[in-house]
């Protein structure tokens, strides 16, 4: 398991202010930690998601390919193709 990092930001001007508007009584969050955790959450799951979606097109782009297309290839070609890459 990661050790747990810890880090220090400094937000001044529009942006500590936008922070500010989150945080407490009015905000969606308790506490700025709080806030950056869930922010980067959601950047994981976008990377995440990006990545699934290139995975998806490579794979609907392969499948729409005529069978003339595909080439039959035994673990020996499979191998030696992958040790050229």
């Amino acid at each position: 398991m990661p050790k747990a990092m810890t880090l220090n930001v400094r937000v001044s001007g529009a942006l500590g202010e936008f922070v500010a508007s989150n945080i407490g009584d009015d905000g969606a969050y308790e506490n700025v930690s709080e806030y950056v955790r869930d922010l980067i959450r959601r950047d994981k799951e976008r990377v995440e998601a990006e990545g699934f979606e290139r995975l998806k097109a490579e794979l609907t782009a392969a499948f729409a390919a005529p069978e003339s297309a595909y080439e039959a290839l035994d673990a020996e070609k499979v191998i030696a193709r992958n040790a050229r890459g």
